[in-house]
């Protein structure tokens, strides 16, 4: 069983009178990481409450509970975890109550969901809470777990495959796992929360986007291309990204008359998934998007990097009219960093003299499969 480089976090963050929630998509291991939080050397002694929501009675107990009856669910409990709460109505008073009641009590919150579960948690935690998303496993917890070497030698099955906890060690039955991990649990959540009156746009749309990798996308040509119009475009995408299918890059724009305004680029969480919605899962040396592939892999895992080891940074990419692009630019605390990345590593790469006089980034990349990992741990 992986460690999770969360649970250290998280657990930094215990008996600080603040809210943990943690974030993160179905079969992202988010129970597990409860589980072992759970037992835990520095809950050792401690009485520890988990529900799980998916069950009807635990959803029940929770429901429009008064404090009285809340007070007796917790009992002498020191930790109460509760598991996919964004099934139960008005959660966020039932922790607000909590919260106020038993000022001992340290909560921790998880979700499948972060529209329904931060619309539920947002107004009554304001300034109460820690919020983190888990996602995929990392080069970084892979590294920690199993070595270099290991991680090294993964690369191209975590390209083709993905990341996912239960794919990732598995030598078997790999893509039967990921076609149903994809079709039963990643679009339940999104099925289950909005009325997704045509799932066949939603499929269709989902396409368009994982053969968009490293391109930008244009919300008006992605209507033209499923049949649809640009507000059920822009609906479905805000419901892919809030259930952690996929995130947005924005083009940085700050100075130059030539840079592109309200450019967009979408990556996927996971590259397993990204596959699955294609039905591709060819050896590198047969595929013509093995570029693309690697683009996804490094974007989510430099997020992935970013997130656990709290590094507050602002990703761009940044291209201009006239095609001068850069792949990754990274702003902290207004100091720029640029990463240009390459799949073939013979091939080339320079950065623009009008990107490095106007923004003087502190450092420049080139990002390839021979040196990708010093930039992920």
């Amino acid at each position: 069983m992986i460690k999770r480089i969360l649970q250290d976090v998280i657990e930094q963050r215990f008996f600080k009178g603040k809210v943990i929630v943690l974030l993160g998509p179905r079969q992202v291991g988010k129970t597990t990481l409860m589980e072992q939080i759970r037992q835990s050397p520095l809950l050792a002694g401690m009485q520890v409450v988990m529900l799980n929501c998916d069950e009807p009675d635990d959803r029940q107990a929770l429901t429009n509970a008064n404090s009285a009856d809340l007070a007796m669910l917790v009992g002498g409990a020191k930790v109460l975890i509760i598991d996919e709460a964004q099934r139960v109505q008005n959660i966020g008073l039932t922790v607000k109550l909590l919260a106020d009641r038993l000022k001992d009590l340290q909560i921790i919150v998880t979700g499948s969901s972060s529209l329904d579960l931060a619309n539920k948690l947002n107004e009554p935690l304001t300034g109460r809470k820690y919020e983190y998303l888990l996602l995929p496993v990392s080069t970084q917890e892979i590294i920690a777990q199993n070595g270099m070497p290991e991680a090294i030698r993964m690369l191209e099955s975590r390209l083709i495959y993905g990341s996912y906890p239960d794919i990732i060690f598995r030598k078997d039955d790999v893509r039967e796992l990921l076609m149903q991990l994809t079709n039963s649990y990643l679009f339940k959540d999104i099925y289950a929360m909005q009325d997704v009156r045509k799932p066949d746009l939603l499929e269709k749309l989902l396409v368009a986007l994982a053969l968009q990798i490293g391109n930008e996308v244009s919300f008006n040509e992605l209507a033209q291309t499923i049949h649809s119009d640009v507000k059920t475009v822009e609906r479905y995408i805000s419901l892919l990204e809030q259930t952690f299918v996929i995130f947005r890059l924005s083009g940085l724009n700050r100075n130059l008359r030539n840079e592109l305004k309200k450019a967009k680029k979408f990556y996927f969480y996971d590259n397993g998934v990204r596959n699955a919605v294609l039905q591709l899962f060819s050896p590198l040396n047969l595929r013509q998007d093995a570029g693309a592939l690697w683009e996804n892999f490094f974007m989510s895992e430099r997020l992935k990097y970013n997130k656990y080891n709290l590094n507050f940074v602002k990703s761009y990419f940044w291209r201009t009219q006239t095609q001068q692009e850069i792949d990754l630019v990274e702003e902290s605390d207004g100091v720029f960093r640029a990463y240009e990345l390459k799949w073939n590593t013979k091939r080339r790469a320079t950065f623009p003299e009008s990107f490095v006089n106007m923004y003087k980034p502190a450092e420049n990349h080139i990002i390839t499969p021979e040196n990708y990992i010093q930039f992920l741990i």
